[in-house]
């Protein structure tokens, strides 16, 4: 829940503050600078509240880390370069709702991959929040074109990483995975920032976009160390929809801060996606007490 709401503040203070940036160079800039941000934290738990993640860093495997290159690859930059390019073919709303697409697919990977068992509820509960997320941005789904395709893409690929994530926390802490996203994900983008001759642009920074850079990765850090501990411990597929909650906490802000009128459309939406993410967490927790309450009969049975 924590994981969503920081979604929706930093979905809000990214799109004030990459205006007049090139969006590969601000994500690089982000990345590295939460990547640094979330090793000094291991270092200081290490240090000062004998945090392990420092010692489990030292003591990964070389296929612990070719895990984390590769969270970092098809989390931390490839989705992400094509997300951008999309956004500059397409307008930003109709991207935001390609995205917000994305625990559809993250469903279906969860399913195939880590045997999360879907509920009969899964599909209409899945409409009521697409329905929800379509209502509040209203996105131009009426055609195709390049920017549709890389953004779907990119969704794709976010999801495969994130099912992947999940299946690496089981033996990796979601403070390293986070890290390893970040660092591996700012190698890939300084490769692509250097094929196409924007590196120069990477230290081109100002007192004032210190600040900004400042304030977007501290909710990125954020964002990341509540997100990859808290998978965790739920299933993926309720993880990303609860995500979903940033749709109406971006709309939220937009009234308060920038004094963008609020639609009755938008309140329907935001009020769809608020009942179908309940509406998920009632169903799942209903299929884990009669999954708890099988599993009890089956170990009295044994014992007796």
């Amino acid at each position: 829940m924590a994981t969503a709401i920081i979604s929706g503040v930093a979905i809000f203070i990214n799109a004030m503050f990459m205006i007049g940036t090139a969006p590969s160079v601000y994500t690089f800039q982000k990345n590295i600078l939460a990547a640094t941000a979330i090793m000094l934290i291991i270092l200081i738990g290490a240090r000062y509240a004998k945090d392990k993640n420092f010692n489990q860093l030292k003591s990964l495997t070389r296929k612990d880390w070719r895990n984390l290159g590769i969270i970092g690859l098809i989390g931390g930059s490839i989705p992400f370069l094509l997300f951008f390019n999309g956004l500059a073919m397409i307008q930003g709303t109709t991207g935001a709702a390609i995205h917000k697409s994305m625990f559809i697919f993250v469903a279906i990977f969860a399913f195939f991959f880590l045997k999360e068992k879907p509920t009969k509820w899964i599909v209409p509960i899945a409409l009521i929040i697409f329905t929800g997320n379509y209502l509040i941005v209203n996105p131009d789904l009426t055609t195709a074109s390049l920017g549709h395709i890389l953004i779907l893409i990119a969704t794709i690929f976010w999801a495969a990483e994130n099912t992947f994530s999940k299946h690496v926390v089981k033996k990796i802490s979601g403070t390293t995975i986070a890290f390893g996203r970040m660092f591996f994900g700012s190698i890939f983008i300084l490769l692509y920032l250097a094929a196409t001759g924007q590196v120069g642009s990477v230290t081109l920074i100002g007192a004032e976009q210190w600040l900004q850079l400042g304030i977007a990765v501290l909710f990125l850090v954020g964002y990341l160390l509540t997100w990859y501990n808290g998978i965790k411990h739920i299933p993926i597929s309720l993880a990303t929809s609860i995500l979903l909650i940033g749709a109406p906490v971006t709309t939220l802000l937009n009234y308060l801060f920038l004094n963008q009128g609020v639609t009755v459309y938008q309140i329907a939406g935001s009020s769809l996606v608020l009942f179908g993410i309940a509406a998920w967490i009632y169903v799942h927790k209903r299929s884990e007490k009669k999954s708890g309450s099988i599993l009890q009969k089956t170990l009295q049975s044994i014992r007796n």
